[in-house]
């Protein structure tokens, strides 16, 4: 496989989207060691390589049926399961080591995370809730980030993290409203599917309001000032700028939901930049 298709495979610009989320767990517990963010960098991009591994080739049947996905490298045959496989597999191991660097506790938990990387792809097939689950597989790189440093478990911890787990739940949420029909006739369990376009996008709208006060309660937490609060300024346009374009009706939803999603790679890099300023301006001058 070369490398062309290994990025289209595990979609590997939304890699570099993630990694702020372990960065932004380092930054509330302290900042680190050089070391913390080597390990954690190459962690979470393991991580990531292998939960859209796993999802790419457990979906594959599905993705074959669904329009807009038949398009992918699996359903066209263009890559081989067994070579997916193989590279889920290695980057699991990839991610276990990278944790057994960093501490006795994110190592054991890094077998935890491979489970859930792995049970995502199939926990749809069974509950509607499966949005909050990738929301929670999501979450756990701020707070790896902030176990990668301190080792132990405050209620710090889990703040940061409750604020990406809302704000994914609440964008998958949006994204499988393009899916209603196709999820309603293959039996899959979705949000959407189950209570229609309207009560999802009011759903969607509170899980990004939870979002936004969690974020507003780690910087209260995390005793963060004035660049961390721009910055939220920055997300809380994003937010809205994106709500407002799924209810745009004046073009077809899947169009308006490309545009959701350019704006969404903004919001990790605006938090992150935002407490990174906000650590370096209280500490170093």
């Amino acid at each position: 496989m070369d490398f062309k298709k290994f990025s289209q495979l595990v979609m590997i610009e939304q890699t570099t989207f993630a990694l702020p989320f372990a960065y932004i767990g380092i930054l509330f517990a302290g900042g680190g060691k050089i070391t913390d963010w080597l390990w954690c960098t190459i962690a979470l991009v393991a991580a990531r390589t292998a939960g859209m591994s796993f999802n790419r080739v457990l979906d594959a049947r599905i993705d074959a049926k669904n329009p807009r996905t038949a398009d992918r490298l699996l359903p066209r045959g263009e890559v081989q399961a067994r070579d997916v496989w193989a590279i889920a597999i290695a980057s699991s191991l990839v991610l276990v080591f990278s944790a057994w660097m960093l501490n006795t506790l994110v190592f054991y938990l890094s077998f935890v995370a491979v489970g859930l990387l792995y049970t995502y792809s199939l926990f749809k097939r069974f509950s509607p809730s499966s949005h909050f689950y990738l929301g929670a597989i999501e979450a756990a790189a701020p707070v790896g980030g902030y176990l990668a440093v301190t080792g132990k478990f405050e209620v710090m911890t889990f703040v940061p993290g409750a604020a990406i787990l809302f704000w994914i739940a609440g964008i998958d949420i949006l994204y499988a409203v393009q899916d209603i029909e196709f999820d309603r006739k293959e039996g899959l369990h979705s949000i959407p599917a189950r209570i229609g376009r309207e009560r999802s996008l009011a759903l969607s709208v509170v899980c990004y309001g939870l979002a936004f006060s969690s974020l507003v309660l780690a910087g209260w937490g995390g005793g963060m000032t004035t660049m961390y609060w721009a910055s939220l300024v920055v997300v809380a346009y994003l937010f809205v700028r994106q709500q407002m374009l799924a209810r745009d009706t004046k073009h077809p939803f899947e169009e308006q939901m490309k545009l959701v999603f350019s704006l969404n790679k903004y919001v990790s890099p605006a938090i992150f930049i935002g407490a990174l300023l906000d650590v370096f301006i209280r500490w170093y001058l």
